[in-house]
């Protein structure tokens, strides 16, 4: 009954949205039918993503969903109270380690391993670390050389106990019954293989950026992670909170750690690649093992099983966004030659997993790959054939796909007013962003890892 009334809110809050779509429908070929069918497939999908995410998702620590696996029986279930390992890599975070260090160890989670790995920082991070290991009762791996990220956590995992791996980021803050949330999940689920927390800015009053960041976040959880769990095919377990099963990850760490693309090293610890492992790994496990055979990840060769990926949305966690414009853009450089990298593995297999996790997944790509070139049509030819109704018709659809995402955020943070902000943020990834997936592919390989730099 209440899946139902749900169902009915959420198509009558559609329904304007439906109705411009139906209106535009006839005018495809008229005016610039390239500029009309892009608007109209943007606009069916956020309706779909919508809908999907506002009807179906349910959050699995909460309840079992209505949603799931036929052969769910098949995968080994988790002790109630299973052991956990909750690992965080850091390198040069002086000013904020301790407080993310304290989340960490006040989880209400009780069967708890704590390992911190420091990557060879050089601003006095490692020694704030030392003061903190006794008191807070942590461990503590001190690199003497910087190895890069992935390798920092696939060397402190090797010392991890439990029989979930999460891991978070070094400048988040975990509310305290975040990792718990996602346990349960994980015990709730056996289908379940990894689980994404639910990420917003920790320093969103700083400036007016990270607030706009802030409600972005908002929706790529609330919304994107939303529609794709409800199909077990979550694509990017976020750093901020990423939950694994010990047999759904440990063989793969030494791949991920090692992942190479266009013949070197890919050195950003891209969370969708850690998280198309588990995806894929019923057709790409194998071969994945083989070639890190020696690797003491190996040790035990836990099956390869068609997992499902999660989301958590009531595990809350906070993250430092950036606050400047410079740090902003390297950022999404970063993001953008992690997924351009992952669309070369996840990509192979997305199909396989079903019509639905594919249509989400496929769809999102040409999405992005059509972004850049829909905006050097629309904001640079066409202005300069003096078309400017084409580039006005272009930046009102993106704003309204904005704007129908801010009413989502409205929607879930009522009294705040800061959903207004969602127009802007889609207004920003269409004038600067859609640019930087080109830039990023051209300099993927070249990559250091840093926040700020």
């Amino acid at each position: 009954m209440q899946r139902g009334i749900r169902r009915i809110a959420v198509t009558v809050a559609l329904l304007p949205l439906v109705a411009l779509l139906a209106w535009r429908l006839p005018r495809i070929f008229t005016a610039d039918p390239l500029l009309i069918l892009y608007g109209v497939t943007v606009l069916a999908g956020t309706i779909a993503l919508l809908f999907i995410a506002y009807t179906r998702y349910d959050d699995p620590s909460e309840r079992k969903g209505a949603h799931r696996p036929r052969d769910r029986d098949t995968f080994p279930p988790l002790a109630t109270r299973p052991s956990v390992t909750l690992l965080m890599a850091v390198k040069d975070e002086a000013e904020d380690i301790e407080k993310c260090v304290r989340s960490m160890v006040t989880s209400d989670y009780p069967e708890l391993q704590v390992i911190v790995i420091d990557d060879g920082s050089s601003d006095g991070t490692v020694e704030i670390l030392r003061n903190l290991e006794g008191p807070l009762e942590f461990l503590l791996l001190a690199l003497p050389q910087n190895v890069g990220k992935k390798h920092a956590l696939t060397r402190g995992a090797h010392l991890a106990t439990g029989d979930i791996l999460a891991f978070t980021d070094s400048d988040c803050v975990l509310e305290r019954s975040a990792l718990s949330r996602c346990v349960r999940a994980l015990v709730l689920h056996p289908e379940l293989g990894a689980v994404s927390g639910h990420a917003r800015a920790l320093n969103r009053e700083s400036s007016m950026l990270a607030r706009i960041q802030d409600v972005w976040y908002e929706g790529q959880f609330r919304v994107m992670k939303a529609a794709e769990a409800t199909f077990g095919s979550v694509t990017c377990v976020s750093g901020p909170m990423a939950v694994f099963r010990r047999d759904a990850v440990f063989n793969y760490l030494p791949a991920w750690a090692e992942d190479r693309f266009l013949g070197g090293e890919f050195r950003f610890a891209t969370d969708r690649q850690l998280t198309g492992y588990v995806l894929g790994q019923r057709w790409a496990g194998r071969a994945l093992k083989q070639a890190h055979s020696g690797s003491p990840f190996l040790a035990v060769d836990y099956p390869e099983r068609e997992w499902r990926v999660g989301y958590v949305r009531s595990a809350r966690v906070w993250t430092n966004v950036p606050e400047s414009i410079r740090a902003f853009y390297k950022q999404q450089i970063r993001w953008k030659k992690s997924f351009i990298r992952n669309c070369f593995f996840t990509g192979r297999f997305m199909w396989r997993r079903g019509p639905g996790p594919a249509a989400l997944y496929y769809g999102h790509v040409l999405w992005v790959l059509a972004a850049p070139v829909m905006a050097v049509r629309h904001l640079i030819w066409a202005p300069l054939s003096g078309l400017w109704l084409l580039s006005g018709l272009y930046l009102c659809g993106v704003t309204l796909k904005g704007c129908a995402y801010g009413l989502a955020y409205k929607f879930d943070n009522r009294g705040d007013p800061a959903w207004c902000l969602r127009p802007l943020m889609s207004l920003i990834s269409s004038l600067t962003l859609s640019w930087m997936l080109v830039y990023s592919a051209l300099t993927i390989r070249r990559g250091i890892w840093s926040r700020t730099s």
